[in-house]
């Protein structure tokens, strides 16, 4: 990563270049692949949450719906509940901390982003790129909030069936320039906008491996498309998240 390059996240600002960067994912589901059912009560999430802070997470992503491999939707009521109380307690918690790390709600729903970020978070983290709810977009706009643009063929419970690419590094990159090309258009600044390939989301292991081994030719590409090179370079190397997503 270049020094001196950056993430807005409404009132915070995520310096690139000195290190990695490490989020730490939380998911309080009960049906998740890494962590599913350790963290359902609020107690349990919280304590999770600072002990990654306490272990140098600079951003903690938090879930309420698993988009694991075949896993089945639930209701947006339902994932505020499961989520909201998290965000608020740690948000809380993390209050007066200025290095503390940043709160991330991974939603693909409009309505627990915003319940999420009236709570404290600062990042929305959405599989769809913020395709997948028509009201996303604008409360991203009007949020000011960090934004990570993930790709992915198909739905969680389908997207492992059969996937195939014709060259998956170009396909993966021309989907993700669009998208954010198309947020831009809506009146996001590029500077709240974090890319994710999506490494395990409608991808084989091969797919998983030619993606990892492109993200040099990723970050290249984006300038070709009239896009920063530094962009890609800056949010490919700020993104971390498990195979299964949550």
């Amino acid at each position: 990563m270049e020094q001196g390059l950056s993430w807005r996240c409404r009132d915070r600002t995520i310096r690139m270049g000195m290190r990695p960067l490490v989020m730490g994912i939380l998911n309080v589901t009960p049906d998740s692949f890494s962590d599913g059912g350790r963290f359902q009560t609020v107690e349990a999430a919280v304590q999770r949450g600072l002990t990654m802070a306490d272990e140098g997470a600079d951003v903690v992503d938090i879930g309420g719906e698993s988009t694991r491999p075949g896993a089945v939707a639930v209701s947006a009521a339902e994932e505020c509940v499961r989520v909201v109380p998290v965000v608020r307690a740690l948000a809380e918690a993390f209050s007066g901390r200025p290095e503390a790390p940043l709160i991330s709600v991974d939603t693909r729903k409009a309505m627990v982003a915003e319940q999420a970020l009236e709570a404290g978070a600062r990042i929305i983290n959405d599989v769809t790129a913020l395709a997948g709810d028509p009201k996303m977009p604008a409360l991203a706009r009007r949020s000011g909030a960090g934004i990570v643009l993930m790709h992915m063929r198909g739905e969680p419970a389908t997207m492992q069936q059969d996937p195939r690419y014709g060259d998956v590094v170009g396909e993966v990159v021309g989907w993700l320039t669009a998208r954010m090309v198309a947020m831009e258009k809506a009146g996001l600044s590029v500077e709240t906008i974090a890319l994710d390939p999506g490494i395990g989301f409608g991808k084989t292991m091969e797919h998983n491996v030619k993606l990892i081994a492109g993200l040099r030719a990723l970050g290249a590409t984006g300038g070709r498309r009239g896009i920063p090179k530094k962009f890609y370079r800056e949010n490919h190397g700020a993104r971390r998240r498990c195979p299964d997503g949550g």
